[in-house]
């Protein structure tokens, strides 16, 4: 097994000025590569504490990834500190500063000396070039580790890896196969799943693992396979897919990158199916599911936010009575409001949600995260009322994931 680790570098991140993502994005690449991330650090702009993690990484990884601290100011250490790490001294680097003069006149700009001190490296570094910015990756080979230090700026750093860095790691270590498959389920909670499957869980062959990766209102499930033949491994997950897939058919609706918005909006395509939504609690998060997608145009074709009792009423013709027996947030209301988006663009189907969204208005009968969804067709409207409870935003959002899910279902001839 190769071992990584990864150190993120400045105050910023420390103080929750910025989100680091480039440690899950770097996890997630070298995964794929077989190599097991087994420490993740953040230090400040600390000469002293980035020399104190440099040394605890030593001890236990076969390859440590550094981002940060490579910028021009005098608050970015990086250089000097490995430097200093490294037993050797900061020397102008040819190819580097041919690199960094390049940058600047392309954009028709100075080289000026702080810039041009980009181009000091270590003199036991391989420089490796940057084409997004001015700040050089380097390469080390010390005390029996590979450590590889970029920059901090994520779409830099992501470059350098995908055009540089992974190549070089793919040859110089001998990795093992991982295949990873995920399985996108909704509509059922992580301990129902674990329940259903337990069975089959327990007897996938020891070189295939399972994980479950729940997140609000879907569960993914991760499917592992180690060995030495990836056309292999492929084979056996896949075996173990179909063995697995007649248990929770109903609530798998994707694989790997899938999202729930495309696949209904694929299956809307499939069947020559339009969809018009008329939103209230959601306030336009299930209008913004189906525009996210790439060619949503031919079969989404818009809707309304009828929050108020008066856009109700006067724009989807939801009736006095239905207001004042029932409310808003009720089966008859959300009827009427998918019945008529359905009618007033002349779609397939219409698509409805009214409810309290929190953290105010509920009360004993309709308590906070109440909501009722409807879908209407030309023949029949198909509601479900969904007691959710939570927070406002994640109320919004499962509210928004049932309807898909609705849909979804209907268009399947999947209801139950």
């Amino acid at each position: 097994m190769v071992r990584a680790e990864i150190i993120t570098i400045g105050d910023e991140i420390l103080y929750g000025q910025i989100l680091d993502t480039n440690t899950q994005w770097i996890s997630f690449e070298l995964d794929k590569l077989g190599i097991k991330t087994i420490r993740k650090s953040s230090v400040g702009d600390s000469a002293e504490e980035i020399t104190t993690i440099l040394n605890e990484s030593k001890s236990r990884a076969d390859v440590v990834f550094i981002t940060g601290g490579l910028g021009p100011t005098k608050d970015d250490l990086t250089k000097k500190v490995l430097a200093d790490f490294f037993h050797c001294s900061l020397e102008m680097n040819e190819d580097a500063l041919k690199d960094v003069t390049e940058f600047f006149l392309k954009r028709g700009r100075e080289l000026s000396d702080i810039n041009r001190d980009q181009a000091l490296l270590p003199t036991k570094a391989q420089f490796i070039p940057n084409n997004q910015g001015t700040a050089p990756c380097m390469w080390f080979d010390e005390f029996g580790v590979i450590w590889i230090s970029m920059p901090g700026v994520p779409f830099e750093m992501k470059a350098i890896m995908e055009n540089e860095v992974i190549p070089k790691l793919i040859s110089h270590f001998k990795t093992p196969i991982i295949y990873h498959k995920v399985i996108k389920t909704i509509g059922i909670g992580e301990s129902y799943l674990s329940d259903l499957i337990q069975d089959w869980e327990l007897s996938l062959p020891k070189h295939i693992k399972l994980a479950y990766l729940p997140s609000l209102g879907i569960v993914k499930l991760r499917l592992t396979a180690f060995g030495d033949d990836l056309e292999g491994l492929k084979a056996n997950v896949e075996e173990q897919i179909a063995l697995l897939r007649p248990m929770i058919n109903s609530f798998i609706f994707g694989y790997e990158k899938d999202e729930i918005a495309e696949v209904v909006g694929h299956l809307l395509i499939k069947n020559k199916s339009t969809i018009a939504v008329a939103e209230s609690c959601t306030g336009g998060h299930l209008s913004h599911q189906f525009t996210q997608i790439s060619g949503c145009s031919e079969y989404f074709m818009g809707g309304v936010i009828s929050y108020s009792n008066e856009i109700k009423k006067e724009i989807l013709h939801v009736s006095d009575s239905i207001l004042n027996k029932d409310g808003a947030v009720s089966e008859s209301c959300v009827t009427a409001m998918a019945k008529s988006i359905r009618e007033k663009f002349n779609t397939t189907y219409g698509m409805a949600t009214s409810g309290i969204a929190g953290p105010t208005g509920g009360s004993i009968e309709k308590p906070v995260g109440t909501v009722w969804i409807a879908l209407a067709s030309e023949g029949e409207v198909i509601t479900r009322k969904l007691q959710l409870g939570g927070n406002r935003m994640q109320n919004i959002h499962m509210t928004s994931l049932n309807s898909l899910n609705l849909i979804r279902r209907y268009l399947l001839k999947d209801l139950s």
